[in-house]
């Protein structure tokens, strides 16, 4: 990257302006924002939501910075080893500092999430980022953000989460997911307790197959404790829940998985559609003995959250814009969006099943109305039920949920009841007024600024009582259909002309779609086109997710798919199988909306349960998907393709791992329309490989699924497997590895010197500086291993087991880490900040500067056969490719070619 404003492009002109160069204006001196809204504080006010002697606290409070706060995220023994560095190495620390002639306040714990895994920390972001006694601290914080090990998360938003009851074994769907903080913590829950289950599974299969020592000699001392027998054992311990995380924007949903990443799950897939009208997705047929098999089978969730895009007003306090742009239309246009991503929520739940409605504003039209009219159209009371979560959360301090609102118009006039607009409701709807029926709306939670110093939020949990079958929204919010552009047209093809083509075509039009003079036909949203609806015309606003830096994305467009009415009651046959439905809802069929997907068969009717040959989609072939990428149609993802159980490069892997057979391997998969492993081979659940599967060529928009498990590597000897294991995949399949391809190391010294040596000698006497695992290293074949860090006693012992990857070069070893993460890691172990020792670069300078430096430089090829700059060497070094070992096997008459490998 190029130095801003210099070279041939910048000059002296800034950025933007043109002609002749000019001085660079002078950079305004920052305003505090004017944190005044005269509509916003009367609104709120008049509300009746806060008692008088609240209201100057209240106001005080929105008014001033937010605290930071972040979560240790990861497994719970994992997060919990992490803070407990904060705990007892930090907190002292800042303790005793003082900043303008006052003592700091140390982070707290925020007393109603568990474990203590949630802090917050009043001292302003500016003080910890420039005052020298923070600097600890702050790259405490910096590197272990880096790591994954914790994120930065506004208290509020961890309440919804917490309250959804996630076990171990659920399928969770998160609607609105990005950025993808609360879908983290949803990828956390369903993983509740693997960790025990599997150490045991791996026990009892180690025990019976007598895996349990290592070659070296030391066995692993039965550090596996005795864990609880409950849980989700139906896959050797391993989860078989699934969290699919939706967001109708594609850079979003990027966003969400470069957020959900570090978790390295192979539990998350990653979707891309309009959260109203979230397709349904297929499930494999199933047979049973009892009846016929059942062909039509459409995935329920457990658990769904809908944390919906708001006017976000609860922000205020990290987003001062919300001060100038609050007006009353905002929440007005947002709340037929809402009610719509909220029941195809309710429709895609079991029965019995939950789901927690999220908003960061405070607006009753964004919250109780919302879910009161949601209720409504789901058969009311008796289908949906308002759960009581008063003693959940203790120490959380909320209030009630409102039982009695009135609504401001988009002029700043308050009305109190529908009937006093009815016959002049402009923008106003009448599910925005408080229901006539009774709901118990107080068990929803309102949390506010001042009451425990965090933004505002509203959250109600449902629970899904029986299946439903969601009603149209009301004829006060409803206007005939416009025709879309795209039927119209296939009409107009099909119409006979006379002649006249031009006019012919304008005629068919105007038979077709009639000229709406109606204002309101001109401004139809997004949800409300793929609803077949009309919402209420609104001045565009801003919907905002409240974790969203980035105000500037807008939302990209994408195809609509058709629309049928919703049947979401119970199967004629085999209704107590709450994951199938007949018929299938709205989206099971999709229209075109990827350019690789064929013309699909019109959705079956219930009579017509089976489906001719004849009508299934033709699987895409690779010639399909060839110059697809840069078509300017919708966004191209490399399709998902499995790997048969013998293939020949999974057979390679297999053997050289000693893989235990108690490990699936019919979960492999490329992202490739070859469907032959080049680069990378990933893996994933059971359940996310049969939903890529069946839903092949569907329409469905599926972006992410699976982690990285093994890439392929250059070798030194012909019968070293190439294919090593990836950091992505390392915890899920390292406790099945065999011995033979595991170094155990139980001292922290030997650490240390594989962390700070970027590539350690092992030829020569090379071994002997590596402590325990010299001889280890020194007698294992080459390629890659598992170092298992083993806990012990002693003062140059480990208190917490866990696992790194290895890879044994021909001279020397390479701990298969980023540099970030082994600088994190020399903080969080040692408490030091040190330079790491790249032996490997000094050793090829010296060689390069040497007699021989030419033919050397000759034999360093990249990709396609040019040199390698000494830029592309440093970067092959980052990547974890040994360049000495390399250059040690490199003769002049060798050429060696570097991998554009990925680590």
């Amino acid at each position: 990257m190029g130095r801003r404003g210099g070279g041939k492009r910048g000059g002296d002109r800034w950025r933007g302006a043109k002609g002749p160069r000019t001085q660079r204006p002078q950079r305004a001196d920052y305003e505090e924002p004017v944190k005044t809204n005269a509509q916003f504080e009367q609104y709120y006010n008049q509300l009746g939501i806060l008692e008088d002697v609240e209201k100057e606290n209240f106001w005080s409070s929105l008014r001033r910075e937010l605290p930071n706060s972040f979560r240790f995220t990861g497994s719970k023994g994992h997060a919990i080893s992490v803070q407990k560095i904060l705990k007892e190495r930090y907190i002292p620390e800042i303790e005793s500092i003082e900043h303008n002639r006052a003592a700091v306040e140390a982070p707290t714990s925020i007393p109603w999430f568990p474990h203590q895994l949630a802090w917050q920390m009043t001292t302003p972001k500016h003080v910890v980022r420039k005052f020298a006694p923070f600097k600890s601290f702050q790259q405490f914080l910096v590197s272990e953000t880096s790591a994954g090990n914790i994120s930065r998360q506004e208290i509020v938003s961890m309440i919804p989460p917490l309250l959804m009851d996630i076990r171990s074994g659920m399928v969770v769907l998160d609607l609105c997911a990005a950025p993808g903080s609360k879908t983290a913590q949803l990828i956390e829950m369903v993983h509740g307790g693997e960790e025990s289950r599997i150490q045991k599974a791996i026990r009892d299969s180690k025990l019976h197959d007598q895996r349990g020592v290592s070659p070296d000699g030391k066995a692993n001392n039965g550090q596996i404790e005795e864990k609880e027998e409950h849980g989700d054992w139906s896959d050797q311990g391993r989860s078989t829940g699934l969290v699919v995380a939706n967001d109708v924007d594609y850079k979003r949903a990027h966003m969400l998985i470069h957020q959900t990443k570090r978790l390295n799950s192979p539990n998350l897939l990653v979707t891309n559609h309009d959260a109203t009208m979230y397709p349904s997705i297929k499930l494999p047929s199933e047979n049973r003995s009892d009846r016929k098999p059942v062909q039509n089978r459409y995935l329920k969730f457990d658990r769904v959250l809908a944390d919906v895009p708001c006017s976000g007003d609860g922000t205020a306090r990290k987003n001062a814009n919300v001060w100038k742009d609050w007006i009353p239309g905002n929440a007005i246009g947002l709340f037929p969006t809402q009610v719509r991503i909220l029941v195809r929520a309710l429709q895609m739940t079991k029965a019995g099943g939950r789901v927690v409605y999220s908003t960061c504003s405070m607006n009753p039209v964004e919250d109780e109305a919302v879910v009161a009219a949601a209720i409504e159209r789901c058969g009311g009371p008796a289908k949906v039920n308002i759960v009581d979560c008063e003693d959940q959360l203790p120490g959380l301090e909320r209030k009630p949920g409102l039982k009695a609102w009135n609504v401001m118009d988009r002029l700043g006039s308050i009305h109190d009841t529908w009937a006093q607009v009815q016959d002049d409701p402009g923008k106003l709807v009448e599910g925005m007024f408080p229901p006539e029926e009774s709901l118990p709306l107080d068990r929803c939670i309102r949390v506010y600024p001042h009451l425990q110093n965090t933004g505002g939020f509203f959250i109600a949990v449902l629970e899904k009582k029986g299946e439903i079958r969601a009603k149209p929204e009301s004829e006060s919010q409803r206007i005939e259909p416009q025709t879309s552009i795209v039927s119209a047209a296939d009409n107009i093809r099909a119409q006979p002309t006379n002649g006249s083509l031009t006019a012919t075509k304008i005629d068919a039009l105007d038979k077709i779609a009639p000229p709406q003079a109606s204002e309101d036909a001109e401004n139809l949203s997004t949800a409300a086109r793929q609803n077949q609806e009309i919402a209420p015309n609104v001045e565009p606003v801003s919907a905002r997710k409240h974790e969203l830096e980035d105000q500037a994305d807008t939302y990209m467009s994408t195809k609509r798919i058709k629309v049928r009415d919703e049947v979401d009651e119970a199967a004629p046959r085999g209704g107590e199988d709450r994951e199938v439905h007949w018929p299938p809802p709205p989206g099971a069929q999709l229209d075109v909306s990827r350019p690789e997907t064929a013309a699909l068969p019109e959705p079956e009717s219930v009579e017509n349960k089976t489906v001719a040959a004849s009508n299934k989609p033709l699987e895409p072939t690779a010639a399909d998907y060839k110059g697809k990428r840069n078509s300017g149609q919708q966004p191209f993802e490399e399709p998902f393709k499995y790997l048969a159980t013998d293939h020949p490069e999974l057979q390679t892997i297999y053997n050289f791992y000693d893989l235990n057979p108690h490990f699936p391997r019919d979960r492999f998969m490329v992202r490739n329309a070859t469907g032959h492993p080049v680069k990378a081979i990933y893996y994933t659940t059971g359940l996310a490989r049969d939903i890529l599967t069946t839903n092949e060529a569907t329409g469905l928009k599926f972006v992410h699924c699976g982690i990285k498990m093994f890439v392929k590597q250059d070798v030194q000897r012909e019968n070293t497997c190439r294919w090593r294991i990836q950091t992505d995949g390392l915890q899920v399949i390292e406790a099945w590895v065999g011995e033979e391809r595991v170094v155990r190391l139980w001292k922290k010294s030997t650490l240390k010197t594989l962390l700070v040596e970027m590539f350690p000698k092992v030829t020569g006497d090379g071994w002997k500086g590596l402590g325990e695992i010299g001889e280890r290293v020194r007698d294992i074949d080459l390629g890659c291993c598992i170092l298992r860090v083993e806990k012990s006693t002693g003062e140059d012992a480990f208190s917490e087991s866990f696992v790194l990857p290895l890879w044994r070069s021909l001279h020397s070893l390479n701990l298969m880490l980023p540099k970030e993460d082994r600088k994190a890691m020399l903080l969080r172990l040692y408490n030091e900040i040190i330079p790491l020792q790249d032996g490997s670069k000094a050793r090829l300078d010296r060689k390069r500067d040497g007699a021989t430096a030419n033919a050397q430089n000759n034999a360093w090829l990249g990709v396609d056969g040019e040199k390698l700059d000494s830029a592309q060497m440093d970067d092959a070094r980052e990547r974890g490719i040994d360049l000495q070992a390399i250059l040690d096997a490199t003769s002049d008459e060798e050429v060696i070619r570097v991998t554009d490998d990925e680590t």
